[in-house]
């Protein structure tokens, strides 16, 4: 079955170099070195190698020429690293329908201000409001590589995020955490307790508390389209 196109965009093939800091990154695209920016804060290590294939978008603006987009990964597919395109490409899904968790859900307002953090999102739905926030999950493991992870390194901000949707739920509103396996491949959703012992443990409160945990998969396909990859991941806590 043909999986659901979300989004096509003009990409250009580039080779990583190195991350020169926490948002830049030098890369190579036709033969000359040109900065990219980096949207995701995350490590990546396991794709931020010297030499490693990606996939650009180009930019006007800024000091740098392109946002670094994606990572070759399998079948020539790309796992989409960039924040704001896992996003753009969630949102396109909300849109279309596609996300059975959020049946006749619509999207009411983005960064919304709940005590010292902005969530991603206020989503209307048929029983009332709810809180969402969206995180990349972009580690691969298990031994098939079915599992899209989160985090890979130490995240206060991922921490403050979850406590704050935790007392949504505690006063009685609806609440929703939920992760962009943005690579090809993946079945399924779990913690990554190495990289943020803390959050592995809020996570497992949250869901005792009242919050929704949830996830979906997306990829890039070698000719620049996002891609559903599966609507919805099974969630090990």
């Amino acid at each position: 079955m043909k999986k659901p196109v979300l989004l096509k965009l003009n990409v250009i093939p580039c080779t990583f170099i190195e991350r020169l800091n926490r948002f830049v990154a030098l890369v190579e695209v036709d033969g000359e070195l040109k900065k990219a920016l980096v949207t995701n804060t995350g490590r990546l290590e396991e794709f931020m190698v010297p030499g490693k294939r990606a996939f650009c978008l180009p930019k006007s603006g800024g000091k740098t020429d392109f946002v670094l987009l994606a990572f070759e990964d399998l079948d020539g597919k790309g796992a989409i690293i960039d924040t704001r395109m896992q996003a753009k490409a969630f949102e396109r899904a909300v849109e279309l329908g596609l996300i059975p968790w959020l049946k006749d859900c619509s999207i009411k307002r983005k960064e919304v201000r709940v005590g010292n953090s902005r969530l991603d999102y206020l989503f209307d739905c048929p029983g009332g409001e709810l809180y969402g926030e969206m995180k990349s999950a972009v580690l691969r493991g298990g031994e098939r590589g079915e599992y899209a992870m989160y985090p890979d390194c130490p995240s206060l901000r991922g921490q403050r995020h979850i406590r704050e949707l935790i007392g949504l739920a505690r006063s009685g509103k609806k609440a929703i955490i939920f992760f962009v396996g943005a690579m090809p491949g993946v079945e399924k959703f779990k913690p990554y307790e190495k990289g943020d012992p803390v959050i592995a443990k809020l996570l497992r409160v949250a869901v005792r508390e009242g919050v929704r945990i949830e996830g979906l998969s997306i990829s890039l396909s070698p000719s620049g389209e996002v891609i559903l990859e599966r609507p919805s991941l099974k969630v090990e806590l």
